[in-house]
């Protein structure tokens, strides 16, 4: 570890915090449905395309309707999505001829950017044409953030409003954030980013001669476009296979920095956002405050056993720290820094590649997105996912101080506790049951590239990357096959949806309730106390139930690794 990686690590947190609260006002400015300097010039567009769909932003949802339109929005557009993949052979835009996918592929592509998942079976420049990654996955880049944050909208007003039976508009939030929001935002971040270095053309490649003399074609595309939203999205789905670990997506230290920041500056944005919405920031403050202290304890053991290296070529003579798969224009703090980002929301973009991680470096990934993808997390799915453990902890809280919970004014009760436990199940039910379906298996076995705890742990992260709505993965994993593919897009779609429906459900309780103000025997949700009492549920509840694979994958891998053993 170096003074220069601290500092990286330093200067990346500082400026998360000096954007969270001006994101977070823009963000909150988006949630009551007030005017931002953008509506001169954007207002005629917005009120068109009301006009046009025949939409009425004022009339109100209650949470079932808000949750029966989310659905068909979103399963229309994997509906669509499946169609252009695999009519792709037919449409435009194809400079390379590329052939439509086969079935398997597109289903899993189709529901992995439908989702915010981005999980990749294929590499992106050899097998998508220019017009199926702008028409077919760079739009669901936008709606699946948006729709993430619209949720996000609709459980602030449910601890927000009063006696109420409505928690919004599913299609007026979904427009605002995507038009005042992420529209700007990535017009001119992908100006940075073609001023970088990134190409943004429709052609598909282009012939070079190489400094040895040797021609070789570079596959080119629309790269800058889809590149900034997903980042700012939480995406993470590549362009190229190589993901932010190519040149052309990521060019630079620069870009490397810039491309972290805005994977998390949404998400911290929403917690600021949150505490306006139930008038009380420090509320907002204190979320952040639990999901900043897991974060950098991630980012300490990951830079800490990247820079100690394989101890199995110390053995060997070869001294340094572990750069097996990553970037010499990154280095080892900048990848570090970069996987625990990308794992602690769900974006799943790489800069480096995980499976060349150490043992116990690569656990840090893996347990990030087990967490649920609380930790910041993706853009509007974070804060409800923490806030669904905050409920939990406030329920914890109550037990021990013997009264009914309350939070931000509104109280707890057993309907609420129930629907967090069953959003929250979710992820190990199925990360566990899927991941022991593929290790007993002739078709689950047949994908990992390498054997023991090694192996086992690719096909845990598979699924655990799948139904977190992450999408990076340990690359040793072969998934393109129907067995995976099949497996994993029912994954994503679980993970996804069957935390949504819950949350929403519990959005509609707390919204009808009446405000209980405080007293002096309420537990303070904004000290240390409160703090440290999420960063416990989260841990608990969150990570526990994951300790058996943990121990049969990355720390058996580990010990094996200290013993001079590789799989």
């Amino acid at each position: 570890m170096t003074f220069q990686g601290w500092l990286l690590i330093a200067a990346f947190v500082g400026i998360l915090l000096a954007l969270t609260k001006p994101v977070g006002l823009w963000l909150f400015a988006l949630y009551e449905g007030r005017r931002t300097p953008l509506h001169a010039v954007l207002g005629p567009v917005e009120r068109g395309f009301y006009r046009l769909s025949g939409i009425d932003p004022t009339q109100e949802q209650g949470w079932r309707r808000y949750a029966v339109h989310m659905l068909l929005f979103n399963f229309m557009l994997a509906l669509f999505t499946y169609a252009v993949l695999r009519l792709q052979g037919l449409l435009p835009l194809n400079p390379l001829g590329f052939a439509g996918t086969s079935e398997h592929l597109a289903f899993n592509t189709a529901v992995s950017f439908t989702t915010n998942t981005n999980w990749q079976s294929y590499a992106g420049e050899s097998t998508l044409s220019n017009l199926s990654q702008m028409l077919g996955l760079a739009i669901h880049n936008f709606l699946s953030a948006a729709t993430g944050i619209a949720l996000a909208f609709a459980l602030f007003r449910g601890f927000a409003r009063r006696n109420a039976t409505t928690i919004g508009n599913f299609w007026a939030d979904m427009t605002r954030v995507t038009l005042y929001l992420l529209l700007p935002l990535c017009i001119l971040y992908a100006l940075f980013l073609i001023a970088s270095g990134v190409p943004q053309t429709l052609a598909g490649s282009v012939d070079v001669t190489t400094l040895e003399g040797v021609k070789q074609t570079l596959a080119l595309g629309p790269v800058a476009s889809q590149e900034a939203i997903k980042m700012l999205g939480t995406n993470g789905g590549g362009f190229f296979n190589a993901n932010s670990a190519h040149p052309f997506e990521n060019p630079n230290a620069v870009t490397n920095f810039v491309q972290m920041l805005s994977i998390f500056a949404i998400g911290v944005g929403l917690t600021y956002t949150f505490g306006k919405a139930v008038g009380n920031v420090r509320q907002g403050w204190a979320i952040l405050a639990a999901m900043l202290a897991i974060f950098l304890v991630g980012v300490t053991i990951t830079y800490w056993q990247e820079a100690a290296g394989n101890p199995i070529l110390h053995n060997l003579g070869v001294a340094g720290g572990n750069m097996e798969g990553k970037e010499v224009r990154f280095g080892i703090a900048a990848s570090a820094l970069f996987s625990v980002v990308t794992t602690a929301a769900s974006c799943g973009a790489v800069n480096a590649m995980h499976d060349s991680f150490t043992a116990l470096g690569g656990m840090i990934p893996l347990f990030n997105i087990q967490l649920g993808e609380v930790v910041v997390g993706g853009v509007g799915a974070g804060i409800y996912g923490f806030l669904l453990f905050a409920i939990l902890a406030v329920f914890v809280a109550g037990l021990m101080v013997g009264r009914t919970p309350e939070y931000v004014g509104k109280k707890i009760e057993s309907r609420e506790v129930k629907l967090a436990v069953l959003a929250i199940a979710v992820l190990p039910l199925v990360i566990l049951g899927m991941t022991a379906i593929a290790s007993v298996t002739q078709a689950g076995l047949a994908g990992p590239l390498n054997k023991g705890p090694h192996g086992f742990t690719e096909i845990l992260y598979a699924f655990t990357s799948a139904v977190g709505n992450n999408g990076s993965a340990f690359a040793g994993l072969t998934a393109n096959t129907p067995f995976y593919n099949g497996m994993l897009g029912v994954a994503m779609w679980i993970g996804r949806f069957f935390i949504i429906i819950p949350m929403l459900a519990i959005a509609g309780s707390l919204a009808a309730k009446s405000y209980t103000p405080e007293t002096a025997g309420s537990f303070p949700t904004t000290g240390p106390l409160w703090t440290g009492l999420l960063i416990g549920i989260v841990l608990v509840v969150g990570g526990l139930t994951f300790l058996p694979s943990l121990a049969l994958g990355p720390v058996a891998d580990h010990l094996a690794m200290i013993h001079g053993q590789t799989f």
